[in-house]
């Protein structure tokens, strides 16, 4: 089964010049820290040049749904402060692009990502639940929206005491036990799905 492919495309609008958002987003290393809902372990591999191309990381992640992705990514072009590109390979594959633009005193942050889900668990969802699946995606960037505008009023505070007032950005989902036995169902509810599936498909081919 090829792997299935996802596109999206988000939309911000944040407070803060250009300059100030590229500095946050292509600092891989922090990744983590400000926006620790989706970024559970970043290592970095290799810094790159000084505009960052041939910048390695790679990432641990999970979003609202309960599993993880192990992937690499390599920053291949850098149009900075207006965004760079990245490429993707492990349990996500494809380019993502992360495009920057100033619009008085806020910017506009636009993100591209063609990817292919290359772990095993989402092949065998995305049939049946590549709704759910964006769905996720979509969740996972409503947090990072969230989490780039406290860490812009972060960095612009002026003194601890401003510093301490901001809140913490959104943290990562547990394991609670209603979200452990909806995932198991939704996951079960899939294995039928594609077991059915599969077996219509071999009476068909029986019957020609």
């Amino acid at each position: 089964m090829p792997a299935p492919e996802y596109r999206f495309r988000t939309e911000w609008r944040v407070a803060g010049t250009v300059e100030e958002v590229a500095a946050v987003l292509s600092d891989v290393r922090e990744l983590g820290r400000w926006w620790p809902s989706v970024y559970r372990k970043v290592d970095e591999l290799s810094a790159g040049d000084e505009n960052g191309v041939g910048k390695r990381a790679r990432l641990h992640t999970k979003e609202w749904l309960p599993y993880t992705l192990d992937w690499e990514l390599t920053v291949v072009e850098s149009r900075h402060p207006r965004g760079f590109t990245i490429e993707a390979r492990g349990d996500l594959a494809g380019r993502g692009v992360w495009s920057l633009a100033p619009a008085g005193a806020w910017t506009r942050v636009t993100y591209d990502w063609a990817v292919r889900a290359e772990k095993p668990l989402l092949r065998a969802l995305s049939p049946l639940f590549r709704p759910v699946l964006a769905a996720n995606h979509r969740w996972a960037m409503r947090r990072g929206e969230e989490s780039l505008v406290l860490e812009l009023a972060r960095r612009r505070a002026s003194t601890p005491a401003e510093r301490a007032r901001i809140p913490a950005p959104p943290q990562p989902t547990g394991t609670a036990p209603v979200a452990v036995i909806g995932a198991g169902a939704v996951f079960g509810l899939a294995a039928c799905g594609l077991a059915r599936l599969v077996l219509s498909r071999r009476r068909r081919r029986s019957l020609r």
